[in-house]
């Protein structure tokens, strides 16, 4: 294990806390009027997940909300971050509201704010209610309306209480992986699908982020992830391939958001497989945003691949040389690399790490404790990285571990454990595990 730093410059006003999303541990699926989403289907398709599993109970945080709120206040965290269940509030995507729903997020709210812990609610973690996917789901610009009257339900009810709010988490991985690679729901693989997918959720968190400033006073953003491209080499095509990377994975959903429309260089290669939309959707994308969210957990690598002149992306990816996690390459300089250029070329001043984690492979003891040293290494490392661009004069105002305890991983089911507590599956018993114990050391009062 690395030996302990300073990490007083993390002190407060800085955030440091611990994300979840609604599917991935709620559970209750059936429960107070909840919606069925496109994942409660996707999960019930055989074949869909590693494990055959589904989020239909998960880590049971609906029925066990006042405990794991004491879970949250024993770690000391300052914020939590967690996602609102779209069919949990609107089960039918538009329509009448869900008070019970409401009310749920309102005890969760409540209870935070009672721990003196802040909340941090995100609109949209990729569970889109099943109604909608049946009239098209994100292919129909129709869902962007739905999304915005649903963000402005839930921000009259807790507005008053919620100091900030994300729109979307990842766009990317319900665009790319719901519909190119079909791995996420809703299943889909076309790649110009894709593309249209993506452009809706961008439309839609510009609605939803002018909206909101119609009920609260309060920072809006999105939560995007980033996955920085380094070229396999100092080759020319190879620097020009790590360039369409970072333009297929981020540029794609952080230039429109900063204004500065689609990258060209992005759309001359997709060429006909761009979607048609109005040229003022790029102005409603544009929509001022207070904080952006950066998930981040690892880089690519890439050379260029013959074939790749234009349309669907075809480079080769590169074995990860460096230590690395249950399924990733670790490579902290990547996230301090992230943040530079989010501040001093795109000119964000208010950056928050909404997702930073690693999955190993773990044993828990009789009692369900897990010594993940690993993790500890982890999530010091990229604190390190932190406190470096601060020191730089870049804004960096939060850091939130992904994630409070094992859950369901999506496609992956219960196979990966991210958790920085070990959840029982039979029991539901939640035990810390010593990377809990660290972060709470980071704010021992």
């Amino acid at each position: 294990m690395t030996q302990d730093a300073d990490f007083s410059a993390l002190a407060p006003p800085f955030k440091l806390g611990v994300g979840t999303s609604a599917y991935q541990i709620e559970g209750a699926v059936n429960q107070d009027g909840r919606g069925k989403s496109i994942w409660d289907v996707f999960t019930h398709t055989p074949g869909k997940t590693k494990d055959g599993t589904n989020g239909d109970v998960a880590c049971d945080h609906y029925n066990r909300l006042n405990e794991d709120l004491d879970l949250l206040q024993w770690m000391h965290v300052d914020g939590y971050r967690f996602s609102i269940s779209w069919p949990r509030i609107v089960p039918e995507g538009v329509g009448s509201v869900n008070e019970k729903g409401l009310d749920f997020y309102e005890r969760l709210v409540d209870g935070l704010l009672a721990r003196d812990i802040t909340p941090y609610p995100t609109l949209y973690h990729w569970d889109l209610p099943a109604a909608l996917e049946s009239e098209g789901g994100w292919l129909n610009r129709a869902t962007c309306h739905a999304f915005e009257q649903y963000a402005v339900a839930v921000a009259r009810r807790l507005g008053d209480r919620v100091p900030m709010w994300f729109t979307h988490n990842e766009p990317w991985c319900q665009a790319f992986l719901g519909y190119e690679h079909g791995i996420f729901a809703p299943g889909v693989q076309n790649f110009a699908d894709a593309l249209q997918c993506a452009h809706h959720l961008l439309l839609s968190h510009g609605m939803a982020a002018t909206a909101l400033r119609s009920v609260v006073n309060t920072p809006i953003g999105p939560a995007l992830n980033f996955t920085p491209s380094y070229p396999g080499s100092d080759k020319e095509e190879d620097i020009e391939a790590a360039q369409r990377q970072n333009g297929y994975f981020q540029g794609w959903f952080v230039d429109p958001i900063a204004g500065r429309g689609y990258p060209e260089h992005m759309v001359r290669h997709y060429g006909k497989l761009m979607p048609s939309f109005r040229s003022a959707d790029l102005d409603v994308i544009a929509a001022p945003i207070d904080v952006l969210g950066v998930n981040y957990y690892e880089r690519s690598l890439v050379v260029n691949k013959e074939g790749d002149e234009g349309g669907v992306l075809q480079l080769e990816h590169l074995q990860r040389p460096l230590a690395h996690t249950a399924d990733r390459e670790m490579y902290p300089p990547g996230l301090s690399d992230t943040l530079r250029d989010l501040h001093f070329n795109y000119g964000f001043n208010n950056l928050m790490i909404t997702e930073n984690g690693a999955a190993f492979e773990e044993t828990p003891d009789e009692t369900g404790y897990v010594d993940d040293a690993g993790r500890i290494d982890f999530i010091k490392a990229h604190l390190n990285e932190v406190i470096k661009v601060k020191a730089e004069g870049v804004p960096v105002n939060g850091y939130f571990a992904w994630t409070l305890m094992d859950n369901y991983e999506w496609n992956e089911g219960y196979s990966l454990c991210y958790g920085l507590c070990h959840m029982n599956k039979q029991t539901f018993k939640r035990t810390p595990k010593t990377s809990a114990h660290f972060l709470r050391r980071l704010r021992a009062k």
